[in-house]
């Protein structure tokens, strides 16, 4: 999964030439989707489509719409500019776990592939959360309808989720969430290269991936791959 934050059609259409076949979702980040013109961003996912790229507007431009009571506008508005999936998360609001299981129901409803995401965008409250609190998180957003569930790293990969303050992977708690839940259907956040290594070592070249920068996804693939020093002869 890379994030679009308010790439030109122009150079989408460029550059998925060269690593569209490497992408299964593109997040237009936050509200960037709703500060480009409705035109524009119809011609973006278009562009992505072109590839069988599956996009998504941020988890934080539905937190907006659901704390003012437009969930409802909110979804057919993302119906009609084309987006084939939506994130339901809470990371920057209090959502009660009865309104997120009805927002992905709703959301599974209309049509849409749901990829719900577990964690905070604060560290101080990220940090509240106990590895076990986050696994029946999980879970339950799956028990919900989520098709995937993305775990919260953030674009910075510090002091989030699994990672600590240095962007290191937090090995046991790693493997306690690995222990208790499907990682197929688990996307985790991963924008530095030291994580993107562990995860693939751990889980395998098939491991899914989120907040990936463009630049990044060629070496990306090449890690997966083995044609990198990181992974050469390991997997």
């Amino acid at each position: 999964m890379i994030i679009d934050k308010g790439l030109s059609p122009d150079f989408i259409n460029d550059y998925l030439k060269v690593c569209g076949k490497y992408i299964t979702f593109a997040k237009f980040g936050w509200g960037t989707s709703a500060v480009q013109s409705r035109e524009l961003v119809k011609e973006k996912i278009e562009n992505y489509k072109k590839y069988g790229i599956k996009t998504y507007p941020g988890g934080t431009l539905f937190e907006v719409c659901f704390s003012k009571n437009l969930f409802e506008e909110y979804l057919k508005e993302c119906k009609d500019l084309g987006f084939e999936c939506v994130e339901i998360s809470d990371g920057s609001m209090e959502l009660k776990p009865e309104d997120k299981d009805y927002a992905i129901k709703q959301a599974k409803k209309a049509g849409f592939i749901v990829l719900s995401e577990v964690g905070k965008k604060s560290i101080v409250l990220d940090s509240e959360l106990e590895i076990h609190e986050r696994i029946e998180l999980v879970k339950k957003d799956l028990e919900s309808g989520a098709d995937f569930v993305i775990i919260e790293g953030r674009e910075s990969g510090k002091s989030i989720g699994l990672f600590d303050e240095k962007g290191n992977v937090k090995k046991e708690e790693l493997e306690i969430l690995a222990e208790n839940v499907d990682m197929d259907k688990i996307i985790l956040e991963a924008p530095q290269k030291n994580q993107q290594v562990e995860f693939i070592l751990r889980f395998g070249n098939d491991v899914n991936l989120g907040n990936i920068s463009f630049e990044e996804v060629i070496s990306l693939e090449t890690l997966r791959r083995g044609l990198r020093g990181d992974t050469f002869g390991k997997i």
